[in-house]
């Protein structure tokens, strides 16, 4: 029982520093003074950055579920749950 619960803190913590990364890669709603002037965007341009910033997205909502389970996991394997 100690080496799964070892083993689950340590992905526990490779979950929690790739949810920290996957929020921070994030582009922000603003644009800041680049959406004035439109920048350099093409069609395909904007296309790539929509497809991309849509599955950082995804990866982050699967990233954040699988933390809060192992979380969750680790709680219940420590006794602390009982």
């Amino acid at each position: 029982m100690e080496t799964a619960t070892i083993i689950i803190a340590i992905v526990d913590i490779l979950f929690c520093l790739g949810l920290i990364f996957l929020v921070i890669f994030q582009e922000g709603n603003s644009k800041g003074l680049g959406a004035i002037g439109g920048g350099a965007d093409t069609f395909f341009g904007k296309t790539k950055a929509r497809t991309l910033d849509s599955m950082l997205k995804k990866l982050t909502s699967f990233v954040a579920l699988a933390f809060a389970g192992f979380t969750i996991a680790l709680y219940i394997l420590t006794g602390r749950g009982a």
